[in-house]
């Protein structure tokens, strides 16, 4: 997708360096930034430089490279893949990334590991890339739908963001938009801001606006009174964890989102490459949650009249504040899952109906 004109992708590997779009300057500063080891890479997930499930498991794929290009004793290799499992707890593409490059090099015992690596990295990441436009593709059939029904301009509520900045490229949630766009169908995309860290606001509008696709960032607890005056056609989200029996964990707020949805009629659709789907854990109680720092909710970032970057407390010095940051949302509130092979209901039959 394009940035100023320039197509971009999110990570990509250049001159022993893997590059990557710094997540926590947009949309105030557009920074490429240079990861040279895996500690990079680990602190790049953790501090959410990159972000989203799909790119979070290709970096991991490109930190284990360069693990494996900073050492490949057995031993360190190992041991960087551990630590990077534990970066961030919920996103299952992460670990999915990582147990698929151990595997990969397991046994490998010569001066080609680094190129093993290197390909198997860019593999996953170009297998994601291809995935997110298929998910467009076929979220593409649900938005032709509803336009040829209404031949109105459709309105999709997102939350976070989905966009391309969480993938490789395309998005999920974001890739039925820009097909749709591409073809000619009129879209508004409604933006939850995202409290905390505003990834709707900051990320998913920047991107739309780059691709001049009409869209409004409204306040989180916002979106229900839209659906209650019939503003919203659908919701498209995406997951970073969605179990077999098609429960769904995503960006805080998504389950309450799903509700309103359910409420007023509204078709609920969440978008995921296979990569998202934990075929082992059954029940979302059983979904690990990350419980982020605190700050992230007392605090705003933003631009000042000096165009400096300046971070403020908002709330009152003596408060305490929780930063869960996921939630889950029971697939009874579902109404498909758009995925790289097709759209399927949200229960273990239409899973396996495509994962076979």
């Amino acid at each position: 997708m394009r940035i100023e004109g320039k197509e971009y992708k999110t990570i990509w590997y250049e001159d022993n360096v893997v590059k990557i779009i710094d997540q926590t300057k947009l949309p105030h500063q557009f920074i490429i930034k240079g990861l040279k080891t895996v500690k990079d890479a680990i602190n790049a997930i953790k501090v959410m430089e990159v972000r989203g499930a799909p790119l979070i498991g290709g970096t991991a794929a490109y930190g284990m490279a360069l693990a494996v290009q900073e050492n490949n004793d057995p031993d360190f290799i190992k041991k960087s893949s551990e630590e990077l499992i534990e970066s961030r707890p919920t996103a299952i593409n992460l670990k999915w990334a990582v147990d698929r490059m151990m595997k990969k090099l397991s046994g490998i015992n010569s001066d080609q590991i680094l190129d093993i690596a290197l390909n198997e990295a860019k593999e996953i990441c170009d297998e994601d890339e291809k995935f997110c436009e298929n998910i467009g593709l076929n979220g593409l059939k649900i938005i032709e739908e509803i336009y040829n029904k209404t031949k109105k301009k459709v309105n999709i509520l997102t939350h976070c963001n989905a966009g391309w900045l969480a993938t490789i490229n395309w998005g999920t949630a974001t890739s039925p938009i820009y097909h749709a766009h591409q073809k000619g169908i009129p879209v508004h995309v409604w933006v939850d801001e995202t409290r905390p860290r505003n990834q709707g606001a900051n990320l998913t509008s920047y991107e739309l606006n780059e691709e001049n696709i009409p869209n409004t960032i409204i306040a989180d607890n916002a979106g229900g009174i839209l659906m209650q005056r019939g503003d919203v056609d659908m919701c498209i989200v995406g997951t970073d964890r969605t179990l077999s029996n098609g429960d769904v964990c995503n960006k805080i707020g998504t389950y309450l989102k799903a509700l309103a949805a359910h409420d007023n009629n509204v078709p609920f659709y969440v978008a995921l490459p296979s990569s998202t789907i934990d075929w082992e854990i059954k029940e979302g109680k059983d979904i690990p949650i990350e419980e982020r720092n605190s700050e992230e909710l007392s605090h705003v970032e933003g631009m000042d009249e000096n165009n400096k970057i300046k971070k403020v407390l908002i709330y009152p010095k003596k408060s305490k504040a929780l930063n869960l940051a996921f939630d889950v949302t029971p697939a009874k509130y579902v109404t498909g899952l758009i995925t790289e092979k097709g759209i399927s209901e949200a229960s273990s039959e239409g899973l396996k109906k495509l994962f076979k």
